[in-house]
């Protein structure tokens, strides 16, 4: 059975695990997210996006 989850959820949920928790300040998640943005526009975007690509097929190669 295969299940695909988008990384974009994934990590929505643990930073919503993470402040439920107190184990990261509302502060350092603005901080976080305005990074992510702001990366997301620059010359590693398609790096990073290839990264988390091969990532996720190499995690998906472990059952198999």
């Amino acid at each position: 059975m295969t299940l695909t989850v988008s990384v974009v959820l994934v990590l929505g949920v643990l930073v919503a695990v993470a402040l439920k928790f107190r184990a990261i300040g509302v502060g350092a998640f603005i901080l976080v997210a305005l990074f992510g943005f702001s990366l997301s526009e620059t010359d590693a975007a398609p790096t990073i996006t290839q990264f988390i690509g091969a990532l996720s097929d190499a995690i998906a190669d472990i059952g198999n």
